[in-house]
């Protein structure tokens, strides 16, 4: 059983050989666990949390960020993530096949917990709390598999706005059943990319009807579940995925709809001026909607670590003089993303340069005395969902709500900000700029590059300290991409070409 995803092993860590994807969940389990009370099957959900934490920090952020227009690699980082900063990476690269593995491992899971759930609930001898309970787990393990296919298809598929999803083979091999079998036979071929979808919004849809379900229980935790900082989903955690979902689909009514449902319910409020440092050092604040919890022996990722380090002193990534660029003086999030290094070493010099420090480590996650430059990550933010009804409402011409949505977020961000009205002609690119400054660091740029139909070009001369220009990795300083790129969609691994014969022939263009 060579391959993660064909054998259909469920398997209870995400252990990966390349650069942190990153830290294996906490706890094992497998395909010959018997689940036969209400408890196993707690432990198998419990497992789902785990693999959040994994799939929304470190390199599964990372990567595809440095793979943009937002960073230059410094030439003493050891070529780490060089194969993304310089586009060079292939169909054999170890990241892209252990992204694609541990994402369809996570599916496993979740398929399991499905019919565990189904089999439990029609076994009349538990009573009416766990009955309660399996729902729950079941309308969880639905949400996890929704964002481990979007996540794949955000990567590995082409944009949904940009190609024609009707056409054979655009989208993933699509698995709803948990089979550890390895007959060749049952491997999947690759969906269209409208079918891909279509599961994906139909599981959203069964997590937030399971939800809300649970929420109306009145079990014992509910009131936690829709308070910020939440460590469990909770319906408004799925409005806010089915938000982000449709507006990457181009489906702008359903984007602007959910975006509103979860603002106007009036459960979470933008980061005040004051508080919003904290947001990023001590992660959490009032417009967290969902956060996978970590403590100091259940770590994720760290993101942080690819650009900044404990002594100061050193950084793989450092962001382009266009991002510095991009942040007013009266902008909070200059100070709060970008730190001054005084002595960035590199190769026996020292330099001044300004590292992203968006994640600088919560001391709260320390194992001890060094900074393990670990940040608990904010999956959904209220912010997002501003921004989102903002760029919905306006691609559908409707230009005043647009305004009081940028407007509302602008307020939150800016210090001193006085209202203007956008008009329909600036109104868009305005809500993209915020978008790109807000994000950053987050995952989302390429995501927004290939959806928008754009390419980029690295902003290649550091103005503001031209000493940096020589300790850039020249094959990235001065990259540029198509819009129709064939590396803005990463391929199919090798490895699961080679295994499965239905997707021989089915490999993504230009690979």
């Amino acid at each position: 059983m060579k391959k993660i995803y064909f054998s259909f092993i469920l398997m209870g860590a995400l252990t990966f050989s390349s650069c942190s994807m990153d830290e294996a969940p906490f706890g094992k389990l497998d395909d010959k666990t018997a689940i036969q009370k209400a408890s196993d099957l707690r432990d198998f959900r419990n497992q789902l949390y785990s693999d959040m934490r994994s799939i929304t920090s470190g390199s599964w952020l990372y990567n595809s960020d440095i793979q943009m227009d937002e960073f230059h690699g410094l030439i003493n980082n050891g070529n780490q993530i060089g194969q993304f900063s310089t586009g060079n990476f292939t169909t054999s690269d170890g990241d892209i096949t252990n992204a694609w593995g541990g994402c369809y491992s996570i599916i496993a899971e979740c398929n399991s917990v499905i019919e565990n759930a189904a089999k439990l609930a029609g076994n009349t001898s538990f009573d009416e709390t766990d009955q309660i309970a399996f729902k729950r787990y079941d309308a969880e393990a639905h949400f996890v598999r929704a964002y481990a296919y979007f996540w794949l298809a955000d990567h590995f598929c082409q944009s949904y706005t940009q190609t024609d999803p009707t056409k054979e083979a655009s989208g993933l091999p699509l698995v709803t059943t948990y089979n550890p079998s390895g007959n060749i036979g049952s491997y999947p071929s690759r969906s269209t990319l409208e079918a891909t979808f279509t599961m994906i919004e139909e599981d959203m849809k069964t997590a937030y009807d399971g939800l809300k379900a649970y929420e109306a229980s009145g079990a014992s935790d509910v009131a936690t579940l829709d308070a910020p900082n939440a460590g469990y989903l909770s319906s408004y955690a799925v409005e806010a995925f089915q938000a982000r979902v449709a507006l990457v689909k181009g489906d702008y009514p359903t984007a602007a709809k959910k975006a509103e449902e979860v603002i106007a319910s009036g459960k979470y409020e933008l980061t005040d001026i004051a508080d919003y440092a904290k947001l990023w050092t001590n992660d959490e604040g009032t417009e967290v909607i969902y956060r996978p919890v970590m403590t100091p022996t259940e770590l994720g990722g760290s993101t942080g670590s690819a650009y900044i380090s404990d002594s100061e002193t050193s950084a793989y990534y450092i962001p382009t003089f266009a991002v510095l660029n991009m942040y007013a003086e009266n902008d909070v999030r200059f100070g709060t993303f970008f730190k001054l290094y005084e002595k960035l070493e590199v190769e026996g010099q020292d330099y001044q340069a300004y590292v992203l420090n968006k994640f600088p480590g919560n001391t709260a996650l320390r194992t001890g005395t060094t900074n393990n430059i670990r940040n608990m990550s904010k999956v959904f933010r209220l912010s997002e969902m501003y921004l989102i009804a903002a760029e919905a409402e306006a691609r559908q011409g409707n230009i005043t709500p647009a305004n009081t949505y940028l407007k509302a977020f602008l307020a939150k961000r800016l210090e001193g900000y006085e209202p203007n009205d956008y008009s329909a002609n600036t109104i868009l690119s305005a809500i993209l700029e915020e978008r790109e400054k807000e994000f950053i660091g987050e995952g989302m740029r390429m995501s927004d590059i290939r959806r928008l139909g754009k390419g980029f070009s690295r902003y290649a001369d550091h103005e503001e300290n031209p000493d940096l220009n020589s300790i850039i990795v020249k094959a990235g300083q001065s990259l540029s991409y198509t819009a129709d790129d064939h590396r803005l969609t990463w391929p199919i691994p090798k490895d699961e070409i080679d295994a499965n014969p239905n997707i021989k022939g089915q490999q993504n263009p230009g690979y």
